[in-house]
């Protein structure tokens, strides 16, 4: 039986990720230090809170000591967000455990098996349906933290067709990420935002489309190129000797192996396929139902962690080997907890200091006497910028709408090409910012580090940040609307 592989967050990605998020709160915190306080007013309206647009007035700089900076990531356990955090918690604690269990018990090496015997060997084929499948779910339906399930079974079966981490990470939540961010009917996103500033549910979608195709088709031109090169020469990789060490490579020998019992192993495939299809309706039918658009995020961790374990007691395996690659799945993930909520007291940080609302309102003040091809690129860039605080698109939406919206109609610049700005800025930074949760979960089911990430990536987004910026000039040209 093969072991030698679980979802674990290596000693040199911690440290380095570590290093990464303690130089961020330290600058969050001198910019508490220099940046006034102050406040938008909020209301409630419809159960959401939203910011009354010129409303923004100076305040008093709360109270908050130096020593809060290396406290926060523990009390934001106790702040606002803190059933999310827990949340993500629980999530990847599950998942790393069900992950273990998969692979100790032969299952995962039967599902890459029977994926790569579907399409007859055609594994670039395979790369492009993959990766499209992905990119689908996070364009139509706003599905972008729940596919982490599915992270380490596209790792594996990168790695086993001869390319590597990065190519699996590029197949699996780098496409869901580039779908997501150009969203077409991303309820999240372009739901929220378009109700927002009351347009109709999810028009402009044919132009959306458009958009989606071509940076589709840039993608796998970026991972194919790289996938290939991999292939051809698998030193090329930046991840090589990362791979070797932790004994990764030749694991398309190694996968074959083993001596589980086929009738029970087909039993435990058919139990695993159960939950996954009770995963894909959960997915596939939270941007419509309010209850499961709540608690999609938990209600999937419990179907893959019931998944996961129920496959493996049903494959033969003995009880206490199930327990034990639980528990050594779920410690091996564990690291990325302390990772995490250092992330999230940046956000922390900067709110209870109450500087976000001034950093908001100088960067909405910019829009001030400028022209509409600015606006939009200043709209671009702000989302950028907020994301950094705020990962949440609903959030970001509830945030920047009600300030943008009434600035750009005093501009000139259509409301549809406003949402298209911010949808771009929320997507397309969520795997660059190492305080998104996704991606620091991500990597820690790998040897990829963050700083290897950030290089590697940047490739594509020198690709993709003009096609953009080009497509909303396009945007602000032809007015797209409705209004």
């Amino acid at each position: 039986m093969d072991t030698t592989q679980s979802a674990q967050i290596s000693r040199k990605s911690f440290i380095q990720s570590f290093i990464i998020l303690v130089i961020l709160i330290l600058a969050a915190g001198i910019l508490t230090r220099i940046i006034p306080s102050g406040s938008f007013t909020r209301v409630e309206e419809n159960g959401s809170t939203m910011i009354v647009p010129g409303s923004y007035a100076p305040m008093d700089k709360p109270d908050y000591p130096i020593w809060r900076w290396f406290t926060a990531p523990v009390e934001v356990l106790a702040g606002p967000d803190s059933l999310t955090i827990i949340t993500i918690l629980l999530f990847l604690l599950m998942v790393g455990a069900s992950f273990s269990v998969l692979q100790h018990s032969q299952i995962l090496a039967s599902v890459i098996s029977r994926i790569i015997t579907l399409f007859g060997g055609r594994k670039y084929l395979l790369l492009w349906v993959v990766s499209l499948f992905f990119m689908i779910i996070g364009g139509f339906f706003g599905i972008f933290e729940e596919v982490i399930p599915l992270v380490p079974i596209m790792i594996a079966l990168a790695i086993h067709l001869g390319w590597d981490s990065l190519t699996g990470l590029g197949m699996s939540i780098l496409a869901v990420n580039m779908g997501f961010s150009t969203a077409i009917t991303n309820p999240f996103t372009i739901g929220v935002a378009q109700k927002l500033a009351e347009l109709p549910l999810f028009s402009g979608a044919a132009v959306r489309l458009v958009f989606f195709i071509i940076i589709y088709l840039i993608f796998m031109m970026f991972l194919m190129s790289y996938a290939r090169r991999v292939e051809k020469n698998p030193e090329s990789s930046p991840i090589y000797r990362e791979e070797e060490s932790a004994g990764l490579r030749g694991k398309q020998v190694a996968w074959k192996a083993g001596e589980t019992d086929a009738r029970k192993l087909k039993r435990a495939l058919l139990w695993f396929g159960v939950f996954t299809l009770l995963i894909a309706g959960v997915l596939f039918s939270a941007p419509f139902v309010e209850f499961l658009s709540s608690y999609s995020l938990p209600l999937v961790a419990l179907l893959f962690f019931a998944g996961g374990l129920g496959a493996g007691f049903l494959s033969g395996t003995s009880a206490k080997n199930v327990w034990k690659a639980a528990w050594d799945g779920a410690l091996g993930i564990a690291p990325g907890i302390p990772l995490i909520l250092m992330a999230s007291s940046i956000k922390f940080i900067v709110t209870e200091s109450a500087i976000l609302d001034t950093l908001l309102m100088h960067a909405s003040g910019w829009l001030n006497n400028t022209s509409a091809y600015s606006a939009a690129l200043i709209i671009y860039g702000l989302a950028l910028v907020i994301e950094f605080f705020i990962g949440s698109g609903s959030a970001k939406a509830f945030l920047l709408m009600p300030i943008l919206v009434p600035l750009a109609d005093l501009i000139g610049i259509t409301r549809q090409s406003v949402i298209t700005a911010f949808c771009f800025g929320d997507g397309f930074s969520n795997l660059i910012y190492p305080t998104n949760p996704v991606l620091l979960i991500a990597l820690g089911m790998t040897v990829v580090s963050y700083p290897k990430w950030l290089k590697w990536s940047l490739r594509l987004w020198m690709w993709v940040l003009p096609v953009t910026i080009l497509f909303l000039i396009f945007a602000v040209y032809i007015k797209f609307g409705p209004f």
